[in-house]
């Protein structure tokens, strides 16, 4: 069973690899308000496969009212 720590892992090693293996960043990338809620919680994550291109947005969402870590799966 994939979990979502371990799609967190998947993406960012699929990001990474893509762009040669490293990026840079500014350390401000890492900020509390830029990486989470007010409550502490990290932001939510959305995959999109988009249709025709081969391609798959990978894009911030506000976090779903969960306790925890989930994979939600949305149907059309």
């Amino acid at each position: 069973m994939t979990t979502p720590a371990d799609m967190s892992h998947a993406m960012l090693i699929a990001i990474l690899m893509h762009h040669g293996g490293s990026m840079e960043l500014p350390a401000g990338a890492f900020a509390p308000d830029a990486i989470g809620g007010l409550d502490g919680s990290f932001h939510a994550v959305a995959m999109e496969p988009q249709p025709g291109t081969g391609t798959i947005r990978i894009s911030v969402r506000p976090r779903p009212d969960v306790d925890g870590g989930a994979i939600i799966r949305e149907t059309p």
